[in-house]
């Protein structure tokens, strides 16, 4: 038995041998053919059309993942840029705002330097440092004292008309009153025909009362007020407020009579104080 397998070995392999360089001469004829006269063509697009699904399906979980990744990537890159543009859209609006403050505070001190001319003594533009949280009492709080030479009955006034006047002077910041408060006075005179009247605070920042107008009196909705002088407290021919309402009540002796304070005075953040000329010289003789 172990010599019949042993002699059957050498007669297959020159059968293989044979096989192969048969294999090797048709693959090379085949080459050649194909070369020459294209034969083979058609057999390769055959087998390319049946074989493309299959490549589509192999192919199919690597182009997922990098669309996947690809749209993971976009998402983060988008939302890092509209956080970003959201910040800069905010500190630009921030900015704008404080533009916008620092416009209107110089108007307001342009506007203070206009005023000032118009007034005659010594002025000085000072801020207003708080206001009285009491709704019925409109008190201020001055960053000027008496070491600045403040005084009680100082006069007060910005660009547009009178504000009030210092109650009481400290070392470095005074108690002032407002005209809308409740408590004041200031005696006035309708700029158009010289009548002279006292306007009186209601506390409301946009009305004062004129109670002593009899119902004859020559005074109509949109005269002008101006302080009187009387008193030596306010500059003469400051604007205090315009009439607003004339209502003549027959069978009273008085008019209801009142008037929108000229000065935005639920607004003013910065005023001017006013030397007049008799504290001047009082002053001065001192």
């Amino acid at each position: 038995m172990v010599g019949s397998q042993s002699n059957s070995n050498p007669a297959r392999i020159p059968a293989l041998g044979f096989r192969a360089v048969a294999l090797v001469v048709l693959s090379i004829l085949l080459m050649w053919l194909d070369n020459r006269e294209h034969h083979l063509d058609t057999v390769r697009r055959t087998i390319g059309a049946a074989v493309y699904p299959l490549q589509i399906i192999v192919d199919t979980p690597s182009r997922v993942w990098g669309w996947l990744r690809d749209a993971s990537t976009s998402n983060n890159e988008l939302r890092l840029e509209n956080s970003r543009l959201r910040t800069e859209a905010l500190i630009t609006r921030g900015r704008i705002q404080e533009l916008a403050a620092l416009k209107a505070e110089n108007d307001r001190l342009r506007e203070m330097l206009e005023a000032r001319e118009q007034v005659s003594g010594e002025v000085r533009v000072v801020e207003i440092m708080a206001v009285d949280a009491n709704p019925y009492r409109h008190n201020i709080v001055l960053d000027i004292g008496s070491n600045d030479d403040a005084y009680d009955g100082q006069a007060i006034v910005d660009a547009s008309g009178v504000v009030g006047q210092v109650i009481e002077a400290g070392l470095t910041s005074s108690q002032a009153i407002l005209i809308s408060d409740p408590d004041h006075t200031l005696p006035v005179v309708v700029n158009r025909n010289g009548l002279r009247t006292v306007a009186f605070g209601t506390g409301e920042y946009d009305r004062l009362d004129l109670p002593f107008l009899t119902n004859n009196a020559d005074i109509r909705p949109g005269d002008l007020l101006v302080t009187s002088g009387l008193g030596g407290r306010f500059p003469a021919g400051y604007p205090v407020a315009v009439v607003d309402a004339v209502t003549r009540i027959p069978q009273e002796p008085f008019a209801d009579v009142t008037a929108t304070p000229s000065a935005s005075l639920d607004q003013v953040r910065e005023v001017m104080l006013i030397w007049t000329e008799s504290r001047q010289s009082g002053d001065d003789n001192e």
